[in-house]
């Protein structure tokens, strides 16, 4: 029962708090500063969505982790204190979520129109009744919008944004202006693994059934209209109004159909926000009260000396730049930096578009041809959304370690600027006119040139026996995954090689240096 109670005192009762806290804390935020004083801008799928789902990440690893290392977790390869940690995020991450919806739509006021000219005489709401209008579905702005999902981008995903104008009467059709728009979105999910024809023919079948579906939809009826927030689908909206033939009105808003009543927009969403709370804190109580207390560990941090938590100090270090090892953590923030630009520009979060990423340097060859040489370069900066990032980020890190102590600060960058060019000249070599971004190429680049220096023994025979088949491994099952589709393959390879010559032609000069420190 002892034991007990120092659980519940030391791990569960700071876990609660921690939850409640963060739920409260970040739901008033929402309100405060993007709701009721509406002072910052921000996609709203970051706000309601990642950032509730990251955060708690940071309150698991500061405050509880320390707790967790109480425990005598055994078993699962050592992944034990890792589950622990996950459950407790997710436990935090998911009432988050749902209050962040809860609070959206229970701050979202109705406002009742006579009509839709109305609009801008009225303070902004969320949600609109409309007594009189007229739809023009003969005069409709369309816009296409595609994105790649999932593991190693294997789905490919189709979008349709329509627009039509909402007028008071048909008499209004005579008119070049609109006060508001209705938007529906189609979608649809293929292989990314289909080559271009098959994608375009995907692509027609897809607009066809699209085209029917609204022909034939009524498109009048509805119980009220939701305003389209700052979302990526908002985004596509907005692309549709500008293609929009006849009507000018950029600035109008856009809205969706609502089929259920007002009163309904919350129903069962604050007894769920409740509801996984419970069940979140029911499963960690009894992940508490499974294992054993570590009694030497539990008497070092209740008499408040801190045990050493180096895995966090090596980590920080790798991030850090410092003698030996400036360069890539640099990069590595570059690449972090830009991405962030990117999204707090309302660009994306998981996927960035084709056409923005065209527009901020991304490699093309149409756009080489016609003297755009600078994308060579920048595109090695630019990445398809979060996984892409992530993924090379992890890889520059790995490799990093190895070789920037050994090239040392010039060699090093140049090597790495170097063949991520190559690696994007090799894909407008082998492409016609697909939009390349990412850092790959040139991660793959010093991949081999790290294969050169193994294969060459310039490393001591223990860490070269060693890296050289995980090496291997790597490359080959990363080449392997790009003949997936929708993966630049070409810049891989480019890289890869350009880096393998390079390592060659530095061999020599680095052959008889002399390492201020061996590697282990």
């Amino acid at each position: 029962m002892q034991t007990i109670t120092k659980k519940l005192r030391l791990i569960y009762v700071p876990f609660l708090l921690i939850t409640i806290s963060f739920v409260v804390i970040y739901t008033f935020l929402h309100w405060l500063l993007f709701i009721k004083t509406n002072t910052f801008s921000l996609n709203e799928d970051i706000l309601k969505f990642w950032l509730p789902f990251g955060l708690p990440w940071v309150l698991v690893l500061l405050w509880l982790r320390p707790r967790i290392k109480l425990l005598k977790l055994t078993g699962g390869n050592g992944n034990m204190p890792f589950l622990y940690q996950f459950i407790a995020a997710m436990a935090i991450a998911a009432p988050t979520i749902l209050a962040q919806e809860y609070i959206e739509r229970a701050s979202g006021a109705l406002t009742k129109l006579e009509t839709i000219t109305e609009i801008d005489k009225w303070e902004q709401t969320k949600y609109y009744t409309v007594k009189r209008f007229y739809i023009d579905k003969t005069n409709i702005g369309v816009h296409s919008s595609f994105d790649v999902s999932g593991r190693y981008s294997r789905d490919f995903n189709m979008h349709l944004y329509v627009v039509m104008p909402i007028l008071v009467s048909e008499a209004d059709t005579t008119s070049s202006s609109c006060s508001a728009w209705l938007g529906i979105e189609y979608s649809k999910r293929i292989s990314n693994s289909l080559d271009d024809k098959e994608k375009e023919e995907e692509y027609l079948a897809f607009a066809n059934e699209s085209q029917k579906d609204l022909d034939k939809k009524d498109v009048s009826q509805f119980i009220c209209l939701e305003r389209v927030g700052n979302t990526d689908d908002g985004d596509g909206f907005k692309e549709a109004v500008l293609s929009s033939p006849k009507y000018i009105s950029n600035y109008s808003p856009i809205f969706l159909a609502v089929n259920e009543p007002y009163e309904n927009r919350n129903e069962d969403t604050f007894a769920w926000i409740f509801g996984t709370f419970g069940i979140g804190a029911g499963i960690w109580l009894i992940m508490l009260l499974i294992p054993k207390l570590d009694e030497s560990v539990f008497n070092q941090y209740d008499g408040g000396r801190p045990s050493n938590d180096t895995d966090i100090k090596e980590l920080i270090d790798f991030l850090k730049p410092s003698e030996g090892y400036f360069i890539t953590p640099i990069i590595i923030y570059l690449n972090i930096l830009i991405f962030i630009i990117m999204v707090f520009a309302g660009l994306g979060f998981n996927s960035f578009r084709g056409q923005d990423l065209l527009a901020l340097g991304a490699n093309y060859r149409p756009s080489f041809v016609d003297g755009e040489w600078w994308r060579l370069f920048t595109s090695v900066f630019l990445h398809g959304g979060l996984m892409h990032l992530g993924a090379n980020m992890y890889g520059l890190l790995f490799v990093g370690i190895f070789l920037e102590p050994l090239l040392g600060r010039k060699k090093y960058l140049t090597s790495y600027l170097l063949t991520g060019v190559l690696a994007s000249c090799t894909s407008l070599w082998w492409y016609d006119a697909t939009v390349s971004v990412g850092a790959s190429g040139a991660i793959f680049g010093l991949y081999g040139l790290f294969l050169a220096l193994l294969l060459t023994k310039r490393f001591p025979p223990d860490f070269g026996n060693a890296f050289l088949a995980s090496t291997l491994i790597f490359i080959g099952y990363n080449l392997l995954m790009g003949l997936n589709g929708g993966i630049d393959n070409a810049a891989h390879v480019g890289g890869l090689l350009s880096g393998f010559v390079v390592g060659l032609i530095l061999y020599p000069k680095l052959k008889n240096q002399v390492e201020s420190e061996p590697i282990e």
